[in-house]
């Protein structure tokens, strides 16, 4: 197997944020009269926000204000951000650095947004390790469709057979599989099922793990 470039999730792999955005997502629901519903983060991992609305919308119905949900979901995520920070997962830092000292091709396929991504991953200097990357909001179709890894390693001058997919949730390994790609699960918030498991290359219970396998591997 030759393997040419890694490309990486952010929410829940690189940065320890799907736990702030429940957070979030627990206060918007309080205030709007929802109750606390920050354990639908269970079911849209990986969603980008067109497909996180349909989801609300098919569980509270069509009149779900999700203009004002996502407004008061940012104003609190960037709240504790400020007043927290977000942290970076273990091994993360380390494992970009290897990857771009043994000249590996670092892309990006996350379901944030791209102002979103860019700015969180420039606060903790994680964006200056990446040859390119793909957005949320520069998809038509959101994880479990292969369009977003499909996309990402085009972006980075790569063929999907040769890349490592680092993935932390069911949805983005059958992404990175439907793709043709080589797919890793590093859990965070949720872990693979049977069906998910039979899609995995490998899984690692960190990054720093995973870098010890792709060390053993050269």
């Amino acid at each position: 197997m030759k393997v040419e470039a890694l490309v990486f999730d952010m929410d829940g792999l690189l940065l320890d944020s799907e736990r702030v955005v429940q957070r979030s997502w627990n206060y918007a629901g309080e205030k709007l009269g929802y109750g606390r519903i920050g354990e639908h983060i269970y079911h849209t991992l990986g969603f980008n926000v067109v497909r996180r609305e349909a989801y609300f919308k098919s569980v509270y119905g069509e009149d779900f204000p999700m203009d004002k949900f996502n407004e008061l979901t940012r104003e609190k995520y960037y709240g504790i951000c400020d007043k927290e920070g977000i942290g970076v997962k273990e091994g993360a830092r380390e494992l970009l650095i290897y990857a771009k000292e043994h000249g590996y091709k670092v892309g990006l396929a996350t379901s944030s947004r791209e102002i979103h991504a860019k700015a969180s991953l420039e606060k903790v200097g994680l964006w200056k390790y990446f040859d390119g990357g793909v957005f949320g909001d520069s998809v038509k179709h959101a994880k479990p469709d292969p369009e977003i890894y499909l996309k990402a390693c085009e972006a980075i001058g790569t063929e999907p057979v040769h890349s490592i997919a680092l993935e932390d949730a069911p949805a983005g390994i059958r992404s990175a599989s439907a793709a043709g790609m080589i797919p890793v699960m590093i859990p965070d918030l949720d872990e693979p099922d049977e069906e998910t498991r039979k899609l995995l290359f490998a899984q690692a219970e960190s990054l720093v793990q995973f870098r010890e396998v792709l060390e053993k591997s050269r």
